[in-house]
């Protein structure tokens, strides 16, 4: 009877057993030797495929960042639609696999997924009219938003001990024990309260630095609709003694 055929060693097979052992266990329980237990393998195969740890970490964070959507970006819709469904499918991926964000959160790196994202985000809002400068400020403020907003949960953190909470020293806490009880709608509302309102304010600063300084905006002074600035008395009375010249010159 033939013996059973074990799966072939593979860099994508190893970093998919070591994104499930950190969703399962912590990133502390990622090792080589444990990995190498969980797909039946002796531990220094797994360097003919990944140099380091740190190297495994890496692909495995950047996995993660390979199941956020960027098709928003390519599709010609808004800037800040796109902000909001890309927002929305990078918080998804992060919600996925919580363990992973504190490693996510220090930035790209050399992540090729993680550096297209940022480049996805980076050339919408340039590409939008946005100066360069305040692009990448936007790309930074949007990524500490949605990495903040999957660190942890924000209702879970209130115990569901009702006596806790005593009127006395917390007047405004009664209800808080229940806030784990709705975690769901408590940290999805918050997320999509903090998105809406961040989205809101950027609107009004691209309405005030970007779109006002464009020759085509109703409020640039090249404006066809823009009034006639009207004349300064100085400008006037400079206007005027030059016409009393000429005619005086004229006369004589």
């Amino acid at each position: 009877m033939a013996r059973p055929r074990t799966p072939l060693l593979s860099r994508e097979r190893i970093v998919t057993a070591a994104l499930l052992l950190i969703d399962t266990e912590g990133l502390d329980a990622l090792s080589t030797r444990r990995l190498a237990t969980e797909l039946s393998v002796s531990g220094p195969s797994l360097y003919n495929h990944v140099a380091t740890k740190d190297d495994l970490l890496d692909a495995v964070v950047d996995s993660v960042m390979g199941e956020v959507d960027l098709s928003m970006f390519t599709a010609g819709v808004p800037w800040p639609a796109a902000l909001r469904d890309w927002a929305r499918s990078y918080r998804a991926a992060l919600a996925a696999h919580p363990n992973i964000v504190p490693v996510l959160a220090q930035g790209p790196g050399r992540r090729p997924n993680a550096l297209r994202l940022a480049d996805a985000v980076f050339g919408c809002l340039v590409e939008a009219g946005w100066p360069r400068g305040q692009a990448t400020r936007i790309g930074a403020l949007m990524r500490y938003f949605v990495t903040g907003s999957a660190l942890a949960s924000f209702a879970a953190g209130f115990p569901e001990d009702a006596g806790l909470y005593d009127a006395a020293d917390y007047p405004h806490l009664g209800e808080a024990h229940r806030l784990a009880e709705h975690r769901g709608a408590v940290d999805e509302g918050a997320f999509e309260t903090g998105l809406e309102a961040l989205l809101d304010g950027l609107a009004l600063r691209y309405e005030r630095t970007v779109r006002q300084g464009r020759p085509d905006h109703p409020d640039h002074p090249g404006h066809p609709d823009q009034p006639d600035q009207p004349e300064h008395p100085d400008h006037q009375g400079s206007r005027a003694t030059k016409a009393g010249r000429s005619e005086g010159s004229t006369g004589s």
